[in-house]
Protein backbone atom coordinates (compact mmCIF):
# COMPACT_ATOMS: atom_id res chain seq x y z
CA UNK A 1 0.00 0.00 0.00
CA UNK A 2 2.78 2.41 0.92
CA UNK A 3 4.54 1.75 -2.36
CA UNK A 4 1.41 2.51 -4.38
CA UNK A 5 0.92 5.82 -2.54
CA UNK A 6 4.51 6.82 -3.28
CA UNK A 7 4.11 5.90 -6.93
CA UNK A 8 0.89 7.90 -7.18
CA UNK A 9 2.56 10.94 -5.62
CA UNK A 10 5.52 10.70 -7.98
CA UNK A 11 3.16 10.33 -10.93
CA UNK A 12 1.32 13.45 -9.84
CA UNK A 13 4.55 15.41 -9.60
CA UNK A 14 5.50 14.37 -13.13
CA UNK A 15 2.23 15.52 -14.67
CA UNK A 16 2.42 18.83 -16.57
CA UNK A 17 0.87 21.75 -14.68
CA UNK A 18 0.27 23.73 -17.85
CA UNK A 19 -0.96 21.93 -20.97
CA UNK A 20 -0.63 22.74 -24.65
CA UNK A 21 -3.21 23.25 -27.36
CA UNK A 22 -4.80 19.79 -26.94
CA UNK A 23 -6.07 20.84 -23.49
CA UNK A 24 -7.32 24.36 -24.14
CA UNK A 25 -4.24 26.43 -24.88
CA UNK A 26 -5.06 29.08 -27.53
CA UNK A 27 -2.01 31.35 -27.49
CA UNK A 28 -0.62 32.88 -30.67
CA UNK A 29 2.34 31.18 -32.34
CA UNK A 30 5.54 32.28 -30.67
CA UNK A 31 3.78 33.62 -27.56
CA UNK A 32 6.39 34.37 -24.90
CA UNK A 33 3.77 34.50 -22.15
CA UNK A 34 2.64 30.90 -22.74
CA UNK A 35 6.24 29.69 -22.56
CA UNK A 36 6.89 31.70 -19.41
CA UNK A 37 3.82 30.29 -17.64
CA UNK A 38 4.92 26.75 -18.47
CA UNK A 39 8.46 27.38 -17.21
CA UNK A 40 7.19 28.89 -13.96
CA UNK A 41 4.88 25.98 -13.18
CA UNK A 42 7.52 23.43 -14.14
CA UNK A 43 9.68 24.98 -11.41
CA UNK A 44 7.08 25.35 -8.65
CA UNK A 45 5.89 21.75 -8.39
CA UNK A 46 2.21 20.75 -8.18
CA UNK A 47 1.38 22.02 -4.68
CA UNK A 48 0.44 25.56 -5.62
CA UNK A 49 -2.69 27.65 -6.10
CA UNK A 50 -2.84 30.29 -8.84
CA UNK A 51 -4.79 33.56 -8.86
CA UNK A 52 -4.74 34.86 -12.44
CA UNK A 53 -5.67 38.42 -13.41
CA UNK A 54 -7.73 39.11 -16.51
CA UNK A 55 -5.57 39.33 -19.60
CA UNK A 56 -4.06 37.28 -22.42
CA UNK A 57 -2.94 34.42 -20.17
CA UNK A 58 -6.37 34.04 -18.63
CA UNK A 59 -8.18 34.25 -21.98
CA UNK A 60 -6.10 31.86 -24.05
CA UNK A 61 -5.84 29.20 -21.33
CA UNK A 62 -9.52 28.90 -20.39
CA UNK A 63 -11.78 28.77 -23.45
CA UNK A 64 -14.93 27.14 -22.03
CA UNK A 65 -15.29 24.23 -21.47
CA UNK A 66 -11.55 23.53 -21.62
CA UNK A 67 -8.64 24.59 -19.44
CA UNK A 68 -4.88 24.42 -19.82
CA UNK A 69 -4.39 24.48 -16.04
CA UNK A 70 -3.66 21.33 -14.02
CA UNK A 71 -3.36 23.08 -10.66
CA UNK A 72 -6.03 24.92 -8.61
CA UNK A 73 -6.61 28.13 -10.55
CA UNK A 74 -8.84 31.17 -10.01
CA UNK A 75 -9.69 33.93 -12.45
CA UNK A 76 -9.52 37.25 -10.63
CA UNK A 77 -10.35 40.71 -11.95
CA UNK A 78 -7.82 42.83 -13.78
CA UNK A 79 -7.07 44.85 -10.67
CA UNK A 80 -7.08 42.38 -7.78
CA UNK A 81 -5.02 39.24 -8.47
CA UNK A 82 -2.64 40.15 -5.64
CA UNK A 83 -5.53 40.73 -3.21
CA UNK A 84 -7.16 37.40 -4.16
CA UNK A 85 -3.84 35.60 -3.71
CA UNK A 86 -3.36 37.28 -0.33
CA UNK A 87 -6.83 36.12 0.76
CA UNK A 88 -6.09 32.55 -0.30
CA UNK A 89 -2.81 32.61 1.60
CA UNK A 90 -4.50 33.96 4.74
CA UNK A 91 -7.20 31.28 4.54
CA UNK A 92 -4.64 28.51 4.19
CA UNK A 93 -2.69 29.88 7.13
CA UNK A 94 -5.85 29.98 9.27
CA UNK A 95 -6.43 26.32 8.43
CA UNK A 96 -2.88 25.40 9.37
CA UNK A 97 -2.06 24.39 5.80
CA UNK A 98 1.16 25.10 3.94
CA UNK A 99 0.95 25.85 0.24
CA UNK A 100 2.65 28.53 -1.79
CA UNK A 101 0.20 30.82 -3.56
CA UNK A 102 1.01 32.28 -6.97
CA UNK A 103 -0.43 35.46 -8.45
CA UNK A 104 -0.14 35.91 -12.23
CA UNK A 105 -0.67 39.16 -14.11
CA UNK A 106 0.44 40.91 -17.27
CA UNK A 107 2.07 44.31 -17.30
CA UNK A 108 -1.32 46.06 -17.40
CA UNK A 109 -2.52 44.19 -14.31
CA UNK A 110 0.83 44.76 -12.55
CA UNK A 111 2.31 48.11 -13.56
CA UNK A 112 -1.04 49.89 -13.85
CA UNK A 113 -4.47 48.61 -12.87
CA UNK A 114 -3.47 46.16 -10.13
CA UNK A 115 -0.57 48.04 -8.59
CA UNK A 116 -2.50 49.19 -5.50
CA UNK A 117 -3.45 45.62 -4.54
CA UNK A 118 0.08 44.41 -5.33
CA UNK A 119 1.67 47.06 -3.13
CA UNK A 120 -0.64 46.15 -0.26
CA UNK A 121 0.15 42.45 -0.60
CA UNK A 122 3.88 43.16 -0.53
CA UNK A 123 3.63 45.55 2.42
CA UNK A 124 1.73 42.96 4.47
CA UNK A 125 4.27 40.26 3.65
CA UNK A 126 1.94 37.53 2.41
CA UNK A 127 3.60 34.26 1.42
CA UNK A 128 2.83 34.80 -2.26
CA UNK A 129 4.99 34.74 -5.38
CA UNK A 130 3.71 37.40 -7.77
CA UNK A 131 4.76 36.81 -11.39
CA UNK A 132 4.42 39.61 -13.94
CA UNK A 133 4.39 38.38 -17.54
CA UNK A 134 5.68 41.54 -19.15
CA UNK A 135 4.83 41.82 -22.86
CA UNK A 136 4.89 45.61 -22.69
CA UNK A 137 1.33 46.55 -23.70
CA UNK A 138 -2.35 45.65 -23.30
CA UNK A 139 -2.16 42.94 -25.94
CA UNK A 140 -5.48 41.20 -25.19
CA UNK A 141 -7.59 44.29 -25.87
CA UNK A 142 -5.89 45.68 -28.98
CA UNK A 143 -2.25 46.53 -28.23
CA UNK A 144 -2.77 49.71 -26.21
CA UNK A 145 0.20 51.27 -24.43
CA UNK A 146 0.82 50.56 -20.75
CA UNK A 147 3.37 52.10 -18.40
CA UNK A 148 5.56 49.11 -19.28
CA UNK A 149 5.61 50.01 -22.99
CA UNK A 150 9.14 51.16 -23.95
CA UNK A 151 9.87 54.70 -24.95
CA UNK A 152 9.26 55.35 -28.69
CA UNK A 153 7.32 52.12 -29.26
CA UNK A 154 4.21 52.43 -31.42
CA UNK A 155 0.91 51.06 -30.12
CA UNK A 156 -2.71 51.74 -31.05
CA UNK A 157 -2.87 54.45 -28.37
CA UNK A 158 0.66 55.79 -28.91
CA UNK A 159 0.93 55.74 -32.71
CA UNK A 160 3.98 56.97 -34.56
CA UNK A 161 3.33 59.87 -36.93
CA UNK A 162 3.99 63.53 -37.63
CA UNK A 163 3.21 64.65 -34.10
CA UNK A 164 5.26 62.11 -32.14
CA UNK A 165 7.58 59.14 -32.52
CA UNK A 166 5.52 56.57 -30.64
CA UNK A 167 5.21 56.54 -26.86
CA UNK A 168 6.70 59.62 -25.23
CA UNK A 169 7.30 58.23 -21.77
CA UNK A 170 9.89 55.87 -20.30
CA UNK A 171 9.10 52.29 -19.31
CA UNK A 172 8.28 52.19 -15.61
CA UNK A 173 11.05 50.66 -13.50
CA UNK A 174 8.68 48.31 -11.72
CA UNK A 175 11.28 46.07 -10.08
CA UNK A 176 12.88 49.05 -8.32
CA UNK A 177 9.46 50.14 -7.06
CA UNK A 178 8.78 46.61 -5.83
CA UNK A 179 12.22 46.45 -4.18
CA UNK A 180 11.38 49.66 -2.29
CA UNK A 181 8.88 47.55 -0.32
CA UNK A 182 11.93 45.73 1.14
CA UNK A 183 10.52 42.29 0.37
CA UNK A 184 12.83 39.26 0.71
CA UNK A 185 13.30 38.71 -3.00
CA UNK A 186 12.58 40.40 -6.33
CA UNK A 187 14.09 39.57 -9.71
CA UNK A 188 13.83 39.97 -13.46
CA UNK A 189 13.98 37.08 -15.94
CA UNK A 190 13.48 36.35 -19.62
CA UNK A 191 11.99 33.47 -21.60
CA UNK A 192 15.24 33.47 -23.61
CA UNK A 193 17.11 32.12 -20.57
CA UNK A 194 15.00 29.27 -19.14
CA UNK A 195 17.62 27.91 -16.73
CA UNK A 196 18.01 31.31 -15.11
CA UNK A 197 14.23 31.70 -14.96
CA UNK A 198 13.77 28.32 -13.27
CA UNK A 199 16.48 29.07 -10.71
CA UNK A 200 14.81 32.35 -9.79
CA UNK A 201 11.39 30.69 -9.42
CA UNK A 202 12.85 28.02 -7.15
CA UNK A 203 14.63 30.69 -5.13
CA UNK A 204 11.38 32.63 -4.68
CA UNK A 205 9.45 29.47 -3.78
CA UNK A 206 11.92 28.64 -1.02
CA UNK A 207 11.37 31.97 0.73
CA UNK A 208 8.67 32.45 3.36
CA UNK A 209 7.22 35.81 2.47
CA UNK A 210 6.26 38.00 -0.45
CA UNK A 211 8.38 37.59 -3.59
CA UNK A 212 8.20 39.07 -7.09
CA UNK A 213 9.37 38.02 -10.56
CA UNK A 214 9.15 40.11 -13.73
CA UNK A 215 9.49 37.96 -16.87
CA UNK A 216 10.13 39.62 -20.24
CA UNK A 217 7.78 37.93 -22.75
CA UNK A 218 7.84 38.79 -26.46
CA UNK A 219 4.48 39.15 -28.21
CA UNK A 220 4.78 38.58 -31.98
CA UNK A 221 1.39 40.18 -32.59
CA UNK A 222 2.00 43.32 -30.54
CA UNK A 223 5.71 43.70 -31.20
CA UNK A 224 5.42 42.94 -34.90
CA UNK A 225 8.10 40.28 -35.34
CA UNK A 226 7.92 36.79 -36.83
CA UNK A 227 6.68 34.12 -34.43
CA UNK A 228 9.83 32.03 -34.80
CA UNK A 229 11.94 35.02 -33.70
CA UNK A 230 10.53 35.33 -30.17
CA UNK A 231 13.49 33.82 -28.34
CA UNK A 232 16.06 35.64 -30.48
CA UNK A 233 14.31 38.97 -29.88
CA UNK A 234 14.03 38.32 -26.13
CA UNK A 235 17.73 37.43 -26.00
CA UNK A 236 18.69 40.69 -27.73
CA UNK A 237 16.74 42.71 -25.16
CA UNK A 238 19.12 41.33 -22.52
CA UNK A 239 22.29 41.49 -24.62
CA UNK A 240 21.74 45.16 -25.49
CA UNK A 241 21.17 46.14 -21.86
CA UNK A 242 17.61 47.30 -22.43
CA UNK A 243 16.28 44.55 -20.13
CA UNK A 244 18.79 43.93 -17.31
CA UNK A 245 18.58 40.58 -15.49
CA UNK A 246 18.93 41.37 -11.79
CA UNK A 247 18.09 40.11 -8.31
CA UNK A 248 17.32 42.19 -5.22
CA UNK A 249 16.94 41.16 -1.57
CA UNK A 250 15.38 43.54 0.96
CA UNK A 251 15.82 46.35 -1.56
CA UNK A 252 19.52 45.71 -2.15
CA UNK A 253 21.01 44.56 -5.45
CA UNK A 254 22.51 41.10 -4.87
CA UNK A 255 23.03 39.67 -8.35
CA UNK A 256 23.09 40.45 -12.05
CA UNK A 257 23.59 38.44 -15.21
CA UNK A 258 26.60 40.00 -16.96
CA UNK A 259 27.11 40.09 -20.71
CA UNK A 260 30.43 39.65 -22.49
CA UNK A 261 29.80 42.04 -25.35
CA UNK A 262 27.00 44.58 -25.50
CA UNK A 263 24.92 44.46 -28.68
CA UNK A 264 23.75 47.78 -30.22
CA UNK A 265 20.10 48.51 -29.53
CA UNK A 266 19.31 48.70 -33.24
CA UNK A 267 19.84 44.92 -33.42
CA UNK A 268 16.94 44.52 -30.99
CA UNK A 269 14.70 47.18 -32.53
CA UNK A 270 14.97 46.32 -36.24
CA UNK A 271 13.01 43.01 -36.20
CA UNK A 272 10.03 44.70 -34.50
CA UNK A 273 7.39 46.61 -36.43
CA UNK A 274 6.57 48.69 -33.33
CA UNK A 275 9.94 50.43 -33.81
CA UNK A 276 9.85 50.58 -37.62
CA UNK A 277 9.38 54.36 -37.65
CA UNK A 278 12.75 54.82 -35.95
CA UNK A 279 14.56 53.69 -39.09
CA UNK A 280 13.16 56.38 -41.36
CA UNK A 281 15.49 59.04 -42.75
CA UNK A 282 14.39 61.53 -40.14
CA UNK A 283 16.30 63.58 -37.57
CA UNK A 284 13.70 62.84 -34.90
CA UNK A 285 14.06 59.10 -35.51
CA UNK A 286 17.84 59.28 -35.17
CA UNK A 287 17.44 61.23 -31.94
CA UNK A 288 15.13 58.56 -30.50
CA UNK A 289 17.56 55.80 -31.45
CA UNK A 290 20.31 57.68 -29.62
CA UNK A 291 18.00 58.05 -26.64
CA UNK A 292 17.27 54.32 -26.49
CA UNK A 293 20.96 53.49 -26.80
CA UNK A 294 21.66 55.86 -23.92
CA UNK A 295 19.04 54.07 -21.80
CA UNK A 296 20.71 50.72 -22.49
CA UNK A 297 24.15 52.17 -21.72
CA UNK A 298 22.80 53.52 -18.44
CA UNK A 299 21.58 50.06 -17.42
CA UNK A 300 24.96 48.57 -18.32
CA UNK A 301 26.67 51.15 -16.13
CA UNK A 302 24.49 51.13 -13.02
CA UNK A 303 24.19 47.33 -12.85
CA UNK A 304 27.80 46.71 -13.98
CA UNK A 305 26.61 44.25 -16.60
CA UNK A 306 29.71 44.02 -18.77
CA UNK A 307 31.81 40.96 -17.88
CA UNK A 308 34.28 38.55 -19.42
CA UNK A 309 35.20 34.88 -19.46
CA UNK A 310 32.94 32.18 -18.01
CA UNK A 311 31.16 34.70 -15.79
CA UNK A 312 29.62 36.46 -18.76
CA UNK A 313 26.64 35.76 -20.93
CA UNK A 314 28.08 34.58 -24.25
CA UNK A 315 27.05 35.94 -27.63
CA UNK A 316 24.87 32.89 -28.32
CA UNK A 317 22.92 33.55 -25.15
CA UNK A 318 23.80 30.47 -23.09
CA UNK A 319 21.18 30.29 -20.40
CA UNK A 320 23.18 28.47 -17.73
CA UNK A 321 25.63 31.18 -16.74
CA UNK A 322 24.81 33.99 -14.36
CA UNK A 323 26.74 35.83 -11.69
CA UNK A 324 25.00 36.01 -8.34
CA UNK A 325 25.84 36.98 -4.80
CA UNK A 326 27.51 40.25 -5.77
CA UNK A 327 26.86 43.31 -3.67
CA UNK A 328 27.37 46.78 -4.98
CA UNK A 329 26.86 50.04 -3.23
Amino acid sequence: MTESIINFYELRRKQPRFQGIDAGHRACLGCGEALAARLVLESTGPDVIVANATGCLEVFTTPWPESAWRVPWLHSLFENAAAVAAGIEAALKAQGRQSKVLAFGGDGATFDIGFQALSGMLERGHNVLYVCFDNEAYMNTGIQRSSSTPHAAATTTSPAGKQRMGKRHLKKDIVSIIAAHHIPYAATASVAFPSDLRKKVRRAMAIDGATFLQIHCPCPLGWGHESEESIAVARLAVQTGLFPMIELERGELTGAMPIREQKPVVDYLKPQARFRHLFADDARAREELEHLQALADHNIEIYKLLGSGVDALDSEGADTVRRGGNRWG
